[in-house]
């Protein structure tokens, strides 16, 4: 299986257009030791051929663009992609749609009940995608039964629910049900690996915690590092858990969760452009590369 990560930064990128946090300013500026990062998307393959999307974040025009595979220029209107999962319907995760509306046929696209009824509601993108050539909805069901998906060969995938928020848009914000987020498993039958990738996570559960246990990589949330990173840096008041994320450093925080882990490649993914560890020289940067745990990059590709 090729994993190829498209897109590594939260909402906003890095550095975020309007944002003059220490980071931002750092990369600018050319302060600090870092690099650039679109929104959370990545695409794989178990043929090399044929990709699935996970998420179509707003840069998505500029992430095909660096990434040949998924332009394969076969014909007139071509794309490597053969259909799309989304793990929610947050707008860095979905507005990408928009983009890939001169797509010659419907796209297939399979998302839980829950983003559905967001994709219509709230942020209506599939009833304007209707105007165009549409979508073609698969449901994602949350009862973790494998599914695969034609063209994606040697792939099959399981949405594990995920304890997270809904979109500040979606009819169940504050009150979420299972599939307002999922990460999926990732497993490629001609090896036996599996990847488990979850970019929104507010809480690893013990059976979420078990998949993590028993991945070859895990692609997990790295969007901060502190719970109250945003207010310190003078940005909003608004604690990462109340928007549906795990800080990372804190005694129950990602960090002390993934790092007894044995068996997998740990990889933090959708990393805010206010996290310190995007300067490779800051101490947190330094903590995680002492623990084994990698921070991903735009470009980054992983053979399982």
């Amino acid at each position: 299986m090729h994993i190829h990560l498209l897109g590594t930064g939260a909402g906003g990128g890095f550095p975020q257009w309007n944002c003059n946090c220490k980071n931002c300013m750092g990369l600018r500026k050319g302060t600090i030791k870092s690099s650039a990062r679109t929104q959370s998307s990545i695409t794989v393959s178990g043929n090399g051929v044929d990709w699935v999307l996970f998420n179509a974040s707003p840069d998505i025009r500029a992430q095909l663009e660096a990434f040949p595979p998924l332009q394969p220029a076969r014909k007139v209107r071509d794309t490597g992609i053969c259909a799309i999962i989304l793990c929610d319907a947050q707008i860095d995760h979905s507005t990408g749609l928009i983009i890939l509306r001169e797509h010659d046929q419907p796209w297939d696209v399979y998302c839980t009940a829950a983003v559905h009824e967001d994709l219509t509601s709230g942020y209506p993108l599939f009833n304007i995608l209707g105007h165009f050539r549409g979508v073609n909805w698969h449901e994602v069901k949350t009862d973790q039964k494998p599914f695969t998906i034609p063209k994606a060969d040697n792939l099959v995938f399981t949405a594990v629910p995920l304890s997270s928020e809904a979109p500040p848009y979606s009819p169940h914000r504050h009150n979420t049900v299972p599939g307002d987020n999922v990460g999926f498993k990732v497993e490629d039958t001609s090896t036996g690996k599996n990847l488990f990738y979850a970019p929104g996570l507010g809480e690893v559960e013990p059976q979420v915690l078990d998949y993590m246990a028993n991945a070859d990589v895990i692609l997990v949330d790295g969007t901060v590092w502190t719970n109250d990173e945003m207010s310190r840096e003078g940005i909003s008041d608004k604690l990462a858990s109340e928007m549906g994320h795990l800080d990372q450093s804190s005694e129950k925080g990602m960090l002390s969760l993934i790092k007894p882990l044995e068996k997998p490649r740990k990889i933090l993914i959708h990393i805010n452009n206010t996290n310190p560890i995007l300067d490779e020289d800051s101490p947190e940067r330094k903590e995680l590369d002492a623990a084994g745990i990698e921070v991903s990059y735009d470009g980054m590709d992983i053979i399982i």
